[in-house]
């Protein structure tokens, strides 16, 4: 297990965050005054070991997969959407798509489990444990070697990236029921409080989609071990993502996390390893009910707050420029004493 899930050093260094602050707060500006980018300064600084962090190439990975649960209804959106959006992000036509190119953000988009064969490409990177998992409603989702082999996939392909930083974006019919059940699970929520309208869902299915995902909860209420509450719900695209994490964390890469479903990721994670939340920087609140829950879980404080729903890395995308501006004002930004300029007496 201990393969599969490697330790994660604490990143606080007591002498690293004195410098960091004394270097924000000695900017030409007053206390405080860049608000939010403030602490995201800090938490760039500390996670890449250095007064003037800087990011390197950008990774946007976006890993699909089917779920079996999508065949109960729980989505607005026909299961082959998940393949068809697949063929439109390596089209360049998906919103992550035009982000990725505005930002030079390199793209890879991760078959992890889509219940189709795609054509080898550039971009496309064919890792399929299975064309989709089984319905969860039924059983588990995944064995729990199946998930296992997920995870390991997922930080392989982390490792086999360059750069420091990974932004994680995610396609899967269904797979907003599959973040809902592992909130619920996993911090012990009620359902109803977990589940939205996910791809738009109207009153008649959302009253379905709930009583199928109170019977699937129902019947893995035994699974609150974090890998068997993942095996058990699913889905192949989280568990990637999991593994992912997990490996972007070891390498002191910068996370950027982007709403509901890759948030589910990264709470498996760290119930896993906990300090992999020192290197997750969190974008965006989700439209999407339950996230603001699991932002709460989190103890997480997103960057924007734009009423998106889309996932893909959407949220991530469009944080990006965030973060870059963090890293130049800790960098270039003058210092009183270097500008000449009067501190507050």
């Amino acid at each position: 297990m201990t393969d599969l899930v490697p330790l994660i050093p604490d990143l606080n260094s007591a002498s690293l965050r004195a410098r960091l602050q004394h270097r924000i707060d000695h900017k030409t500006k007053p206390l405080g005054a860049l608000g939010q980018l403030e602490p995201l300064m800090m938490q760039l600084g500390l996670i890449l070991g250095t007064e003037t962090p800087a990011l390197r190439s950008p990774q946007m990975m976006v890993f699909a997969g089917d779920h079996g649960l999508a065949q109960q209804g729980v989505s607005a959106y026909p299961p082959d959407v998940t393949w068809q959006m697949v063929e439109n992000f390596l089209a360049g036509g998906a919103a992550v798509s035009v982000l990725a190119r505005q930002h030079g953000l390199a793209l890879t988009v991760v078959d992890a489990g889509v219940r189709h064969d795609f054509r080898a490409r550039e971009g496309l990177v064919i890792a399929k444990i299975a064309p989709g998992t089984a319905d969860a409603s039924q059983g588990p989702a995944m064995s729990l070697d199946q998930c296992a082999t997920a995870v390991a996939a997922g930080k392989a392909l982390v490792q086999q990236r360059p750069g420091n930083t990974l932004l994680l974006g995610e396609m899967g019919i269904g797979n907003t029921s599959i973040a809902s059940l592992l909130l619920a699970q996993l911090c012990g929520l009620p359902l109803a409080d977990c589940v939205g309208r996910g791809t738009g869902m109207d009153d008649a299915g959302m009253t379905r989609k709930l009583s199928v995902l109170e019977a699937t909860l129902q019947r893995h209420a035994a699974a609150t071990e974090p890998m068997a509450a993942l095996a058990a719900l699913g889905g192949f695209e989280v568990a990637m993502m999991v593994g992912a994490v997990l490996q972007a964390a070891l390498e002191r890469r910068v996370i950027v996390v982007d709403g509901f479903i890759t948030g589910a990721a990264v709470l498996v994670a760290a119930r896993l390893q906990p300090l992999v939340l020192q290197r997750c920087v969190f974008s965006h609140r989700s439209e999407e009910k339950g996230h603001r829950l699991m932002l709460q879980a989190l103890q997480a404080q997103p960057l924007l707050d734009l009423g998106l729903r889309l996932g893909e890395g959407s949220g991530a995308a469009l944080a990006w420029p965030l973060l870059e501006s963090a890293c130049r004002l800790l960098g270039e930004m003058a210092s009183f004493a270097s500008a000449g300029v009067s501190e507050r007496s």
